[in-house]
Formats: structure tokens, sequence, C-alpha cells
């Protein structure tokens, strides 16, 4: 397989055959995300595109799974997203799920019927960033978007028949934001409901704006126990029934699954077990965990 500079998938997507739709990420701002730097964005060619899936079908003899990459493949015009549907459907008959990450402004662009005819020509589901629910973190970090559209963006997927992955970030706000960034955020998954929602913990890359911020003192970090109470407030605020709840990323500090709301209680058991096994440490020992 041919791949251009850094290639970014979902952890789910570990065994996916993963081609390159396009090239980076169309927004490629946010403060926290060191992604894609190395490259503009820029729509493939859809020759090349279509001669790495026939590559791959004379290399691997089974492809159950598909990734569409970059950063926003839902950018392309709908007619080259179905003739790149239509070849992995000719191509690898045996393939069950087609994904691709997708942003509020490229699900925007997509008409209702131009997304129910991606749904019927294999695109199965699309993992959207929300990152916070809450307006004020959102404009901090420059994410591009306000919560309210993103929400919708994600009630249009769904509507569509489309199924929607929505991953937020633990500690987003800082200390200030703690409470409102995990209130807003737990609202925000409960309006679109997805039947994923996954969480991840900050982590600050190095030539990002948070990472200047971090070192000019302009932005506090969450302390491990600050991070767990902020997860178990959004838990507890979580009312999406049948959403798979994942913190199964590397850069957790606790790992949870369950399926909402089923699980809900048991997940919160978890958590403040793990706050009672943390406070039972001195400052100085959990700084280093």
């Amino acid at each position: 397989m041919r791949y251009y500079g850094s290639v970014y998938r979902p952890p789910s997507e570990a065994r996916s055959l993963i081609v390159q739709v396009t090239y980076g990420c169309s927004h490629n701002t946010c403060a926290f995300c060191s992604m894609y730097k190395e490259k503009r964005f820029s729509i493939r060619p859809l020759e090349e595109v279509l001669e790495d899936f026939r590559i791959a079908r004379s290399v691997y003899h089974h492809i159950e799974k598909v990734f569409l990459a970059d950063g926003d493949a839902l950018v392309r015009k709908a007619s080259e997203l179905y003739v790149i549907l239509d070849a992995v459907r000719d191509l690898f008959p045996e393939c069950r799920q087609v994904t691709s990450y997708a942003s509020p402004s490229s699900i925007r662009i997509r008409t209702e019927e131009e997304l129910r005819t991606l749904r019927e020509k294999g695109l199965t589901m699309v993992y959207m960033g929300l990152e916070s629910g809450s307006d004020r973190v959102l404009t901090l970090m420059n994410k591009g978007h306000p919560a309210a559209e993103i929400v919708e963006m994600g009630k249009k997927v769904r509507a569509c028949g489309i199924a929607l992955s929505v991953t937020a970030i633990t500690g987003l706000g800082g200390p200030e934001l703690l409470e409102r960034h995990a209130l807003d955020t737990a609202a925000a998954f409960n309006a679109m409901n997805p039947e994923y929602i996954g969480m991840l913990t900050l982590m600050v890359e190095p030539e990002t704006p948070l990472y200047d911020w971090v070192h000019q003192g302009k932005f506090q970090l969450l302390t491990r126990p600050q991070v767990l109470e902020e997860t178990r407030l959004m838990v507890e605020a979580l009312d999406s029934p049948g959403s798979v709840f994942r913190i199964n990323h590397a850069s957790n500090y606790l790992a949870l699954r369950g399926t909402l709301n089923r699980d809900r209680d048991a997940m919160l058991a978890e958590i403040r077990r793990a706050e009672e096994d943390l406070g039972r440490l001195r400052p100085e020992a959990w700084r280093g965990l």
C-alpha cells in the first residue's frame, strides 16, 4: 500500500484495510491536536485511490473491514465516494464494514439523500470528534463548531442510517471548566444517542498551541483525582440508552466499558473504587502514576 505522511485511525480499526481517500484534515487548527501537521489537506486523485484498492485485492485474500483515511473522507464529491464504495463492494464482497472520520462541516455539505445513498453503497459508520459539549471549551480549543452544530450533524448522520461513533476528551477544559465540561459533554452525548461513545484523556503534544499554553502557565492540566472526578460527573449525567461506552485508549487512566444505560451504575462503582484507591495514596505517589 502507498501512504503519504502519517496515517491515523481509531483504535477499533486496528485490523482494517486503510486507504487514503483524502490527505490531512480539512480543519486542522484544533489547539490540542498534532495530527496531519506535515501535509496540507487535499483530495487524493480518484484513480490512485481505486488503484490502491486493486493492489490490496492482489495482496490480501480476505478483507472484512475498510477504513477510508485521512481526517475527513466525506469532503469528497458524493459521486466520487459512490465510485469508491462501489469498488470496495466489487473487489471485496466479503467486506462487512466501511468507515471513515467525519466532521460537522463535511456532514453539513452532504444532503440526506447523499448520506442515505452512501449507506446503501456500504458506508456503515463514521467517527466524529465532539471533544466537548461546552462551547467555552470548544472556543478555547478552536474546534471550529459550537456544540449545537456538532449535535445536529450527529443526529443527521444517524437519521440517514449511518452508525455514529463520537469521542470527547477528559480534561480539555482544565480545572476551571471541569464541571461544565463534564455535564455539557454528557448532555451532547445524550442528545445524539450515538451507537458508540469513546473518551480520551487529554495528552499534551509538542508543537501545538496547547503545549505552549501549558509551558507558559496559561493552561492547567487536571490532576489524576480531577480526571476521575470529571469522568464520574459525566457518567452520572449520561442518559443515552443503547450506546456502547468505552474508555479504552492508551491515554486513559481507568479502563471502562459498558452499554448505557444498563451498565452505568457498574461503571460508576468502578470509578468510585478508583477514586477511593487513589485517595489512600499520598499526592507525591499519584502524581507519578
